[in-house]
């Protein structure tokens, strides 16, 4: 089977034809076309004010959140947790992007400079790649040893049980994107003025490494996949699907006063997955 990113030129101002009609379909994604505006809109609203009544109840109830974001680059991630934090308080709803770590840090254990950010009493933290970065991209990019990637899969589900005996209550979403959706969106970026700042080098280098990526991300859902803290797959080809459900999945997973489950309406099943179904998925 012939790779997408063979004649894929990403300083060539015309996208591939071949590439643009299959990318909304890629990755077996189920639908044919985008949701409609004015649905989603009727939809947002209503998870809007499901994530204002859960704000007013962590800061009453104290209670502790954490968002893992997580996804191929250009999967998604951004766009959904500016949709999350929308109508919220920043001061109480953080989101942690670490940038690359300092001499120093990189001297600490792993997990430290995660630490620092997690969330106090009636705080939620919204992780644009969190510390799974050394189970995905690190490995892939060279950038750690498979020493230190095997320590880590061996590590973060005990790291992760701690926080949750804690209290803190941990989602954990993978963001999932066709082949040929991601050479689309890293097109766009290239050539619209107001979003060229999203490529980086390590960026443009991971194109040449789907199927690393797709090994590694397997190998992560494997190990780190719990009870205490599970993963979610979310097909993210459409991004207005993508941020309903990734609201959904947090707010039917949260307990807080007034919620209103017909308000948050249904996940949907076709679009969200469990690690175990989307690895068995894999290998049909």
């Amino acid at each position: 089977m012939t790779d997408p990113i063979d004649g894929f030129d990403i300083n060539d101002p015309d996208l591939p034809k071949s590439i643009k009609k299959a990318a909304f379909g890629s990755g077996a994604y189920p639908y044919e076309d985008k949701l409609d505006k004015d649905d989603y809109d009727t939809q947002f609203y209503k998870l809007q004010k499901q994530l204002v009544l859960h704000q007013a109840h962590m800061a009453k109830a104290g209670t502790r959140t954490i968002i893992v974001f997580e996804g191929r680059d250009a999967a998604g991630k951004g766009g959904t947790i500016k949709r999350f934090l929308e109508n919220l308080n920043p001061r109480y709803n953080i989101i942690a992007a670490l940038p690359k770590p300092n001499d120093r840090e990189r001297t600490q254990w792993y997990f430290q400079r995660y630490v620092d950010w997690l969330p106090a009493a009636g705080e939620m933290v919204l992780f644009d790649r969190s510390w799974y970065n050394r189970a995905v991209v690190e490995p892939v990019m060279g950038f750690c040893t498979p020493e230190e990637t095997t320590r880590f899969l061996e590590e973060a589900p005990d790291f992760e049980k701690q926080l949750t005996r804690d209290g803190i209550k941990i989602f954990k979403l993978w963001l999932s994107i066709g082949r040929e959706m991601q050479l689309k969106r890293f097109h766009d970026r290239a050539h619209d003025p107001l979003k060229t700042w999203k490529l980086s080098p390590v960026d443009l280098k991971a194109l040449t490494k789907w199927e690393e990526y797709s090994v590694a991300r397997d190998r992560m859902l494997e190990r780190t996949d719990s009870k205490h803290a599970p993963w979610t797959v979310i097909r993210a080809n459409d991004k207005k699907r993508l941020r309903l459900n990734a609201i959904r999945t947090v707010l039917h997973g949260l307990d807080y006063e007034g919620k209103d489950e017909a308000e948050i309406g249904e996940i949907d099943r076709k679009l969200v997955l469990s690690a175990e179904e989307f690895l068995k998925l894999k290998g049909e």
